[in-house]
């Protein structure tokens, strides 16, 4: 079956946040990670089957979306996961900041790389708790954690590890022996792992396997919460189903503590969604996947081709952390805004001088952004 990614789906006077940011102005948005992409044709029957019953009553974690997330994950990665382990969330930040509030309390801290998605630093300030950054650094053409520089800052007050894999900005797929290094680290300060996974099923370049941080190992698995999602592979975001996979049963009964009364069941129609996609849209990631390449392989090749910019290659999701440390301009994300394209400004993720660009969309309006960005930076350098 054939789907249909140039299709456009005017989003611009709806619910959407990603359009709603620049109702009735000229500025394609970039920004926030969702795509413009109509979901699975399996995950909109799913939903109007759902919605035909017309009765929307308390429902419970369903048995039957555990049992084919673990098939999934057996499958996909040879990771072996028990039902029990699946706790499910409305959502993957709020993963994130159970995790700060569950596994370190006051006076203690967690680490987290940065540059990185904006929520992992938000969780540590929203209960007031320090939060050492892990800077990464480029090497081989990839974003990479460097332990190094951190071990100067370490007070013994840490108590939880988060990471991101696939990196987000950076892009990066962590290889079995970075994994084991990030694990080697945790275990040699005993601490807590979470790891936000929610873009592992969108790696773009071939030959490249994700591995689960808890499945590298037993003290892995025993020390660690996984934060997996079909958001963001199946354009389902707004609808909020997310699994936490904890293996040890004391870390697990801590969070599922913590959240009570607080963090709410997941939604009877997301369960819906989510159970559809990874049932029934596997052909359609196949075609996203492919459709996603091209539009890499585009931002790639004009981002680098403009002076002052620069892209190092995107090994996995729809985002594009540009440098823009040599464009000579106090505020990159004001610059290419006023140009008309609204970009993720890099400050929210830790470094000013960047952007992050979501590729998620037609390509016909991701090439009318780029000729944007190239003629700004032309009429910079002319003036």
């Amino acid at each position: 079956m054939a789907f249909n990614f140039d299709q456009w789906v005017d989003r611009s006077h709806s619910d959407s946040v990603k359009w709603d940011k620049y109702r009735d102005r000229d500025i394609i948005p970039l920004w926030i990670a969702d795509t413009d992409f109509l979901s699975p044709p399996a995950v909109i029957d799913a939903l109007q089957q759902r919605v035909s019953q017309g009765v929307f009553g308390y429902g419970q974690p369903s048995p039957e979306l555990i049992t084919v997330f673990t098939q999934r994950m057996l499958e996909r990665y040879d990771w072996r996961i028990k039902p029990e382990w699946v706790v499910l969330l409305p959502g993957l930040v709020c993963g994130l900041n159970l995790c700060v509030r569950t596994f370190t309390q006051d006076g203690q801290s967690s680490l987290a790389p940065t540059p990185i998605y904006p929520p992992f630093r938000q969780a540590a300030k929203s209960v007031d708790r320090e939060q050492l950054q892990i800077p990464l650094a480029r090497s081989n053409q990839r974003w990479v954690l460097d332990f190094p520089a951190v071990a100067g800052s370490l007070t013994g007050r840490e108590r939880l590890l988060m990471l991101c894999n696939p990196q987000n900005p950076g892009s990066t797929v962590y290889r079995r022996e970075e994994l084991l290094a990030q694990h080697a680290f945790a275990r040699k300060h005993d601490l807590i792992v979470c790891s936000d996974e929610i873009h592992c099923e969108l790696l773009l370049e071939p030959g490249l396997k994700h591995i689960p941080f808890a499945s590298l190992n037993e003290d892995a698995a025993q020390r660690s919460i996984t934060l997996m999602s079909p958001s963001k592979t199946f354009n389902i975001a707004g609808l909020g189903a997310s699994m936490a996979i904890i293996p040890n049963q004391t870390l697990r009964q801590q969070l599922c503590k913590a959240r009570k009364g607080i963090v709410p069941a997941v939604d009877i129609l997301a369960q819906v969604a989510a159970l559809a996609a990874y049932r029934e849209g596997q052909s359609w990631l196949d075609e996203l996947l492919n459709y996603l390449r091209i539009n890499r392989d585009l931002v790639t090749e004009r981002i680098n081709a403009i002076p002052g910019l620069h892209l190092l290659p995107i090994e996995a999701t729809y985002l594009a952390w540009i440098d823009c440390s040599e464009l000579a301009v106090d505020n990159p994300h004001a610059f290419f805004e006023q140009a008309g394209v609204g970009l993720s400004p890099g400050l929210d993720f830790g470094d000013r001088r960047f952007v992050r660009l979501n590729f998620g969309c037609r390509y016909s309006l991701l090439l009318t952004a780029l000729e944007r960005m190239t003629q700004a930076v032309e009429r910079h350098h002319a003036g």
